[in-house]
């Protein structure tokens, strides 16, 4: 799976990243960028992300501070605009696990994880 960020949607965000350069050459941002919403849209790990998206931590660092920065929050609020009103978000966060799947150790019934048979 891989996401670009189309040429449209770099140039509105753009403008809002926080360009401090500290001596040090930086990382392409689109680039990070890419590597970042990989992880976001894949749900796999930072120690998972391609090579092809820079190194994976100055991917994570960059959004950990952007996220405190509310930078993330502008760049969300900018993409979703760009939408048609019937495309919609879901926060996972508030989806709830079957009344089943909450706590398997009260499930005496099933025993996962042990090996069966002789």
């Amino acid at each position: 799976m891989r996401f670009e960020l189309s040429d449209f949607e770099w140039t509105a965000i753009k403008p809002m990243l926080p360009n401090k350069s500290r001596g040090v050459r930086r990382v392409n941002d689109r680039r990070v960028l890419n590597g970042i919403f990989w992880v976001l849209r894949s749900g796999a790990p930072w120690r998972d992300l391609p090579p092809t998206y820079g190194p994976r931590t100055t991917c994570n660092n960059r959004f950990v501070r952007w996220r405190q920065a509310g930078v993330c929050d502008q760049i969300m609020d900018t993409l979703a605009v760009g939408h048609e009103s019937a495309v919609q978000m879901i926060d996972t966060s508030v989806v709830r696990v079957h009344q089943h799947g909450a706590c398997i150790s009260d499930n005496n019934q099933q025993d996962m994880g042990r090996p069966r048979g002789g």
